[in-house]
């Protein structure tokens, strides 16, 4: 069995990929609490789609690990839930059912698409200069989001943005990202997922014993599951002309959020094939689109994979045995998902700015000299945190790029 995962050709051990799994389900493990929070408004059982998302992300998971051997999380997409039920179920009044059969056609259609090599080709497409920036901005936008989490940066209605007061909050996340660095700079075995422990035990005493705010919260430990949802996707009901554009909005977002995940996780992490491609992606492409079908019929909104698959790679994840064990931590939450709720985000802030940190390795491969590369590049890398979205960093970055590429080539 662990043959099947290449071990020693990429260099790591069961132990690592074991601790690689377990930084990146720390840190994607809060889509357990916020997928149902946000599903639930558009109609669906709170405990139901616990219940699904726990399910969706446990299986598709553990797909892409035996499948594809990649160290990439998949889950629900948080983006996906959003349009799911603000816009086709509340906006359209769509059925939630429906809304299900949607997102199974959006998983059909770009399964297609992944088996004929047009998302391959698409990525083929994405000049190195923009993966590298790519890689670069999810880096800041996912620091930007850790210094969120922690209390550190917050809204002005002036600047948009301000330095957050220093409160016992604040104070304890420098501390956590503190012991985390030099855990980190020490080289010691499972440093990021030690970080979390640490800013967790640090976090116990805020709101009891100093500070405004429980960030910690202890209650009920155990939930049962709830499988009402399980095959109540309405497949033939979404087979709707007027409902053909949706299905295309989900599956186009699903790509760009799959493909700008990818492209910069591999690039930061090295998992590269000899022709510089992220690497086994025609596999990982089949697998992130075959779980989208699966989640539907589970009961909840479109996967993706999960930039917070970061996080276990900079731990040293290298194949999907990573995943394997990522996803089966999944599956006691079935039943412990009240457990998940006191490892608030916040414990998981500090190894967010960290892994910011590790993704702007590529940033010296951008040839800065060369205008005519700089500037799509840093334009991709910027949009990414300050719009909240890698989807309009990529986007305007290739648009950019070969916009640029024509007025070159009317030149000559």
């Amino acid at each position: 069995m662990l043959k099947h995962f290449h071990l020693e050709e990429n260099n790591t051990t069961v132990s690592t990929e074991f601790f690689g799994g377990l930084a990146s389900f720390l840190a994607s493990f809060y889509i357990i609490i916020v997928n149902p929070a946000i599903l639930s408004q558009a109609g669906l059982p709170f405990d139901a789609v616990c219940t699904a998302t726990v399910m969706a992300a446990a299986f598709t998971t553990i797909l892409m690990g035996l499948y594809a051997n990649n160290p990439i999380i998949l889950a629900p997409g948080m983006g996906l839930n959003a349009y799911f039920t603000y816009s086709v179920v509340i906006g359209k009044q769509v059925p939630p059912e429906m809304a299900l059969g949607i997102v199974f056609w959006s998983g059909i259609l770009a399964l297609t698409l992944s088996i004929l090599k047009i998302r391959e080709k698409i990525i083929a497409l994405i000049p190195k200069q923009i993966r590298y920036a790519v890689s670069c901005g999810i880096g800041i936008f996912i620091t930007f989001i850790g210094f969120q989490k922690g209390g550190v940066i917050i809204h002005h209605p002036a600047t948009v943005v301000t330095m957050g007061e220093i409160t016992p909050q604040v104070v304890t996340f420098f501390a956590g990202l503190l012991i985390t660095i030099v855990l980190v700079i020490k080289n010691v075995r499972a440093s990021l997922v030690l970080g979390i422990l640490a800013t967790f035990i640090l976090s116990i005493p805020l709101g009891r014993l100093w500070g405004m705010e429980q960030v910690i919260k202890f209650g009920d430990l155990i939930a049962y599951p709830n499988f009402s949802l399980f095959g109540k996707v309405d497949i033939l009901g979404a087979l709707k002309l007027s409902l053909i554009p949706t299905i295309l909005g989900f599956m186009f977002s699903d790509l760009f959020d799959t493909i700008s995940t990818l492209v910069g996780v591999c690039e930061a992490g090295n998992l590269l094939d000899k022709d510089g491609m992220p690497r086994n992606m025609k596999k990982t492409l089949i697998a992130d689109s075959i779980a989208t079908p699966i989640a539907a019929i589970l009961g909840t909104s479109s996967t993706t994979s999960f930039i917070e698959s970061a996080a276990g790679i900079q731990q040293g994840a290298r194949t999907g045995l990573s995943s394997v064990f990522a996803g089966l931590m999944f599956l006691p939450f079935l039943f412990f998902s009240p457990l998940l709720s006191m490892f608030s985000t916040f414990t998981t802030a500090p190894i967010l700015v960290l892994v910011g940190v590790f993704m702007m390795g590529p940033v010296t491969k951008i040839e800065w000299d060369r205008l005519a590369y700089a500037v799509p590049a840093f334009l991709a890398m910027v949009l990414i945190p300050l719009t909240f979205s890698i989807t309009t960093g990529i986007v305007v970055g290739l648009g950019c790029w070969y916009f640029l590429k024509f007025i070159q080539a009317l030149g000559r």
